[in-house]
């Protein structure tokens, strides 16, 4: 049997790594910091988008936050926006030694939940 999506990505350790340098290239990314760096508690968000991450690539059931509609809305986060955390990602991956195809099944989850973030 294969390994899931979380196993091949370094478990929580790895995805932990994972989505906090993805939120500080967020911070980085003059097309979307704006978003990010009024936040309160940043140790927060990198929690929360590490749980969803770990959850969501067949790891624990570890996230307790609102889905994405819930997260997102009246954001009216655009799709220049949503290419720029995409990329930021995706950076975070090759920055964390990635795979080629585990990057690609991160890609289309990130495509998948396109539709509850842009413009909701």
């Amino acid at each position: 049997m294969a390994d899931s999506l979380y196993e091949r990505l370094g478990g929580s350790e790895g995805i932990n790594r994972i989505a906090s340098d993805a939120l500080d290239n967020h911070l980085a990314n003059p097309r979307i910091k704006s978003r990010y760096e009024h936040l309160d508690n940043l140790e927060a968000v990198r929690k929360g988008a590490a749980n969803f991450f770990i959850s969501a690539t067949g790891g624990p059931d570890v996230y307790e936050g609102k889905n994405m509609i819930e997260t997102h809305k009246g954001m009216n986060i655009d799709e220049a926006e949503f290419m720029a955390v995409v990329d930021d990602i995706l950076d975070s991956l090759d920055k964390n030694s990635i795979a080629q195809r585990e990057q690609e099944e991160v890609l289309f989850a990130l495509y998948s939940l396109r539709r509850e973030i842009v413009g909701v």
